[in-house]
């Protein structure tokens, strides 16, 4: 599917979806406990990957208030459950009895390999061609060096995974610059381990907060975990305990509505995102980028509402070593911005579901940007740039897909983003929103 977009200008309300990094720690926590109700879950593609997990482990997952999820599509957007019902395993993963499929879902890979690997048997993970490009090698090896098996059948440190052999308590070193979800498996994991695990970082950590993010659900089901001067350590012999877990809503997803704001919003009026209530997120980063860009933005912690204006940006620095999937939103905003925009400390961005920063300068170049591309950043000279629509691809990435949607509200003619159903990835109905909001959008 297409999706094409003619310039336009925006304003109204509007809700970002619910987090998925929160939905997916709370789902395969709630599968470490004994039984939780996730409320207000992102219903989508990537944690549907994670609940099918819990089940291969033994529990059971069900998705209520939308569509049965026996008969709704995991890439649908429409029908969207308002609660997953979750009957853990009870502390130790069951050998699964079939492959587990995590799709396109990195998270779900990760976290799940962890889990994989306090079976008594062998569990084999896989996913789309995505996923099976991407590292997984500094899990498997700390895995196996926590005494059990994992192993990359290329031996490629790839996906399809064969990973169990029940893996035991300890210590483990890894790098902390390819991804942090590699610490927040074993935190997870380690919590139900006779003695714990202990994890030191060989390097510095990129994306710190998704640790604070897990931190944060391991104490709202009763886990207790703790920074160390070397890295991070969690207990054992603990037990996940939740009768209720609410999701709270999702700054990346909400970086869209807010750069279409900033960049597009009609005159006098204003877009409005609900539901930005302070958490451990730190993708909620973007409202202090586009304060220091010049926006005409406002947050209301209390009321949980960010108001946004159009304005007039400048170009600044942003390092998103901790904030990676902000990228693509912020290029956007630098190929519109006076000046130029230097995203730095980016390197592990080409390791997501795409190399995101090679992929956005591509394609902001051909949408008329003066774009420099280094290995470990993107220069956007949006003093220099013009937009002009054009064919773009999505690259089955869904936050290229957004972010290209509104470079698309300000460039002149029609811009056509492929892949556009992979937004139900994180934010499905992306598309019918920003309709609401007044952009001159289809899909087909």
């Amino acid at each position: 599917m297409d999706a094409h977009v003619s310039p336009s200008r925006v304003a109204g309300r509007a809700r970002a979806p619910p987090s998925k990094s929160y939905t997916h720690r709370a789902i395969l926590a709630a599968g470490y406990g004994a039984g939780t109700t996730v409320t207000d879950p992102l219903d989508s593609a990537d944690p549907r990957a994670t609940g099918r997990a819990v089940e291969a482990f033994g529990g059971e997952v069900t998705w209520v208030g939308g569509d049965d999820a026996d008969d709704r599509d995991a890439d649908s957007a429409e029908g969207g459950a308002t609660a997953v019902e979750v009957a853990g395993f009870a502390g130790r993963p069951g050998t699964p009895d079939d492959v587990i499929d995590c799709a396109n879902s990195g998270t779900t890979m990760r976290l799940v390999t962890a889990a994989a690997g306090l079976t008594n048997g062998l569990a084999v993970l896989t996913g789309d061609g995505s996923l099976r490009s991407r590292p997984q090698g500094p899990l498997l090896d700390a895995v196996a060096d926590l005494g059990g098996r994992a192993e990359s059948t290329r031996r490629n440190g790839q996906a399809p995974l064969v990973v169990g052999d029940a893996m035991g308590s300890g210590t483990v070193a890894i790098p902390g610059d390819v991804s942090s979800q590699f610490v927040t498996a074993l935190l997870m994991a380690g919590a139900v381990t006779d003695e714990g695990i202990e994890v030191d970082l060989e390097t510095e950590l990129k994306s710190a907060p998704y640790v604070e993010i897990t931190r944060e659900v391991l104490a709202d089901f009763g886990v207790d975990s703790e920074r160390t001067e070397t890295g991070f350590r969690v207990h054992g012999g603990q037990t996940y305990a939740a009768d209720e877990y609410a999701v709270p809503g999702d700054f990346s997803s909400m970086s869209y509505l807010l750069a279409a704001g900033a960049v597009a919003a009609a005159d006098g009026e204003a877009v409005v995102v609900e539901g930005a209530r302070p958490s451990a997120q730190g993708d909620s980063a973007i409202v202090d980028v586009l304060d220091r860009m010049g926006a005409d933005i406002e947050w209301d912690e209390d009321a949980g509402e960010i108001t946004v204006r159009a304005s007039s940006l400048s170009g600044v620095e942003v390092d998103v070593g901790d904030t990676p999937d902000l990228l693509p939103t912020i290029a956007v905003l630098g190929a519109v911005a006076d000046g130029e925009t230097r995203i730095v400390n980016a390197e592990h961005v080409r390791y997501k579901e795409t190399d995101r920063v090679a992929a956005m300068a591509e394609s902001l170049e051909k949408l008329g940007a003066e774009v420099t591309e280094e290995p470990d950043a993107l220069i956007v000279h949006g003093g220099d740039s013009a937009l002009s629509g054009a064919t773009v691809h999505g690259r089955g990435d869904h936050r290229l897909v957004m972010a290209l949607a509104v470079a698309g509200l300000v460039a002149d003619g029609e811009t056509t983003v492929t892949g556009a159903e992979h937004v139900d990835v994180s934010f499905p109905g992306f598309f019918e929103t920003m309709a609401a909001l007044g952009a001159d959008v289809s899909v087909a």
